[in-house]
C-alpha cells in the first residue's frame, strides 16, 4: 500500500529493462473524489542526466528531475549494471518466453537499444542496453522459457 496525492492505493510494479519500469496501480490517483477505484497502467522509464548528476524520471509525458541518495548509490556501484565499464549482464526480470532477440553476437549497441523481447503474463517487454557496448554472448533463443533472474546476454564495454 502506497499513499500518492493523499491517496491510499496498490502498486504493482514490474522491471521492464534496465530503465523502466510497467506500474498498475489500483484506487483512485488523479481521479475526482468520490470516484470508484480503477486500475491504471503506467510506464515509468529512469534515466540518469550525466550533466546534473540527477536523475530524469518520465512518467507518460510528464518528466521530472530527482536527486539520489549519494550513500546508497554508492552501494548499487558494484553491481555491474551501472558500471562505466566491464560487462553488463542482461537478466530476465520475470519468468516468460523469449519472443524476438533483436541483436547478435559482436554486434555494437547504444544505451536504451532492445535486446531481446520476452512475453511474461501476456505481454511483451523489451529488454535493452543500460549503455553502450557489443554483445559478448547471447545465452538464449527465441521460442525458450526462462526463469526470472535467468542470464539472457552479456554485453561488454567498448574497448578504448
Amino acid at each position: 500500500m502506497v499513499e500518492i496525492d493523499g491517496n491510499r492505493c496498490s502498486v504493482d510494479a514490474q522491471r521492464v529493462d534496465g530503465q523502466s519500469m510497467s506500474l498498475l496501480i489500483d484506487g483512485t490517483v488523479g481521479q475526482k473524489p468520490g470516484s470508484r477505484p480503477t486500475t491504471t497502467s503506467h510506464e515509468v522509464t529512469v534515466v540518469p542526466d550525466r550533466g546534473s548528476g540527477q536523475l530524469a524520471v518520465n512518467v507518460g509525458t510528464k518528466s521530472v528531475m530527482v536527486a539520489m541518495n549519494g550513500r546508497r548509490r554508492a552501494e548499487r556501484r558494484t553491481d555491474g549494471l551501472h558500471a562505466g565499464s566491464g560487462l553488463q549482464r542482461v537478466l530476465a526480470p520475470m519468468p516468460g518466453k523469449i519472443v524476438r532477440i533483436l541483436v547478435k553476437q559482436g554486434d555494437t549497441v547504444q544505451p536504451r537499444q532492445p535486446i531481446v523481447v520476452i512475453e511474461a503474463m501476456k505481454m511483451e517487454n523489451e529488454l535493452r542496453a543500460v549503455r553502450d557496448g557489443v554483445i559478448e554472448v547471447i545465452h538464449v533463443r527465441e521460442g525458450q522459457s526462462v526463469d526470472a533472474s535467468e542470464l539472457l546476454a552479456v554485453i561488454a564495454a567498448h574497448a578504448t
